[in-house]
């Protein structure tokens, strides 16, 4: 049996802190987001991915809307205690954009300053979402 300890989690100056959300079967990172300590605390009292929209200044679950849920199998703290992973099991697309992962995109070119690039389609598009989002 492993040894529990306790650990501090940083949510900084804003009360959020970045959570990396991986595919349980295949390791595949899906997205970013924030997390609150009531986003966290929902998640792991319901198995279901919450996240703190900063844009809306809202908590919200995943696939609350979409369909497009995630069921958490682990929560995980890195080392400095600053980030989390959510390891899911992802029910359709992560993106609101439609794709299996946000990460869908490959870098092919950046320009001079560095802050534009082009960009390849490499991922999965798994539902329309305008279909979705109406």
């Amino acid at each position: 049996m492993a040894e529990l300890s306790t650990v501090d989690i940083d949510f900084g100056d804003d009360g959020l802190v970045p959570a990396v959300t991986q595919d349980a079967d295949d390791g595949e990172v899906l997205m970013l987001a924030y997390v609150s300590p009531e986003a966290l605390r929902r998640t792991v009292d319901t198995g279901r991915a919450h996240y703190y929209s900063r844009s809306r200044d809202e908590l919200w679950e995943k696939g609350a809307t979409s369909g497009n849920t995630q069921s958490v199998v682990d929560v995980r703290v890195d080392c400095d205690g600053d980030t989390l992973l959510y390891v899911v099991e992802q029910a359709g697309g992560a993106c609101h954009t439609g794709y299996r992962s946000c990460f869908h995109r490959s870098v092919a070119s950046i320009d001079d300053d560095g802050e534009t690039v082009d960009v390849e389609t490499v991922g999965e598009q798994v539902f329309d979402p305008d279909a979705v989002y109406e």
